[in-house]
């Protein structure tokens, strides 16, 4: 017995010196990014707020590239906000204009750009995980946590998109997010599983789709290079209105930029091959922090958020939806993204 506890405490003595190396060794592995100090968004930048460059790593040892919005005259430990999205954008887009806005209104917030994507690091470029996207959300709480202008117990994220499931994922991971706000929220994993309102959900579609992407593995393998999927090309007269939507955004001065994946890099064809097998939202039933999900009244993505938010318990969890708003609406649209009602809901819940 005397053995058997000096062989645990040996043990736990080894992991813990791991841990203390790795603790010295992990900045000094930080990636070297060169990040564009001009202004390169797609909406103005506001005179309320004082902006910065900063980066920060995640515990896969990516470094990831972020703006700083800061309100004007603050001071003291500011309420905090890390935005990201949506799935294929980066921070000079959507998740920008929101993180700008919000900070307009009091709160210290940084827009990132996710690993592998934009001006953050991560090689090779153009992949997406659920699992390392989820984590960045996490990385950008540590960060955070550690800046001395914010208030470690009130810190909040927000996601849009395809990041608004991430979001939801994170909050059920991270007890240290005290308030999640998932804006036309999309679940990219059930979306890639299921097809569209589930229309392929059944194995065969899943085992053939799977296949599919393996033989992709074995060619990009082999030709040494990673084939790209083709991001919002100009629709057809009689396509879905929702594709308009996404061309009128990502391929037009609206919303084009040269970094975003959706303006026209792509993303790895085999990416998918993860996202079908993670379903992002299995624990959002045990969140106990408060969460906000925003949709519009008329995007066709509605039903994620919806389905998502019937399966959050407690009575700090609520659901908003934006009349007569498209999914793409709430990119940009000033008059239809319910910054009011995110920010009362920020206000109650990082106090």
């Amino acid at each position: 017995m005397k053995f058997m506890t000096i062989l645990a405490a040996s043990l736990l003595a080894f992991h813990a010196a791991g841990f203390a190396q790795n603790d010295q060794t992990t900045k000094a592995h930080m990636e070297n990014l060169e990040l564009t100090q001009e202004w390169d968004k797609v909406f103005p930048m506001s005179d309320k707020v004082n902006h910065s460059k900063i980066t920060f790593h995640n515990r896969y040892g990516i470094t990831l590239a972020a703006d700083l919005y800061m309100p004007k005259n603050a001071t003291g430990k500011l309420p905090a906000i890390a935005v990201s999205g949506p799935f294929g954008a980066v921070k000079e887009q959507a998740s920008g204009l929101y993180a700008q806005t919000l900070a307009e209104r009091g709160f210290l917030t940084i827009a990132f750009d996710p690993s592998y994507t934009g001006e953050s690091g991560g090689q090779p470029r153009n992949v997406a995980s659920p699992d390392i996207n989820t984590e960045d959300f996490s990385a950008a709480v540590d960060y955070l946590s550690t800046r001395d202008d914010v208030d470690a117990e009130r810190i909040g994220i927000l996601g849009i998109c395809g990041w608004g499931g991430f979001a939801i994922n994170a909050a059920a991971m991270d007890t240290r997010i005290k308030a999640t706000v998932a804006s036309t929220m999309y679940d990219i994993c059930r979306g890639t599983a299921n097809g569209y309102f589930d229309a392929n959900d059944n194995a065969e579609a899943r085992y053939q789709m799977r296949k599919q992407l393996n033989a992709q593995r074995t060619e990009d393998y082999r030709n040494g290079s990673y084939k790209l999927t083709v991001m919002n090309p100009k629709p057809a007269d009689d396509a879905p209105q929702f594709m308009k939507d996404y061309y009128d955004y990502y391929k037009t001065k609206r919303g084009y930029h040269p970094r975003s994946i959706n303006s026209g890099l792509g993303w790895h064809v085999t990416s998918s091959l993860s996202l079908i097998n993670m379903p992002i939202l299995a624990y959002s039933d045990e969140i106990r922090s408060a969460v906000l999900v925003v949709h519009g009244e008329k995007a066709h993505s509605r039903y994620f958020g919806e389905d998502a938010f019937k399966k959050l318990k407690g009575d700090n969890k609520e659901l908003h939806i934006v009349p007569g708003a498209s999914h793409t609406d709430l990119y940009d649209n000033l008059e239809k993204i319910p910054f009011d009602k995110i920010v009362e809901f920020y206000n109650q819940y990082l106090k």
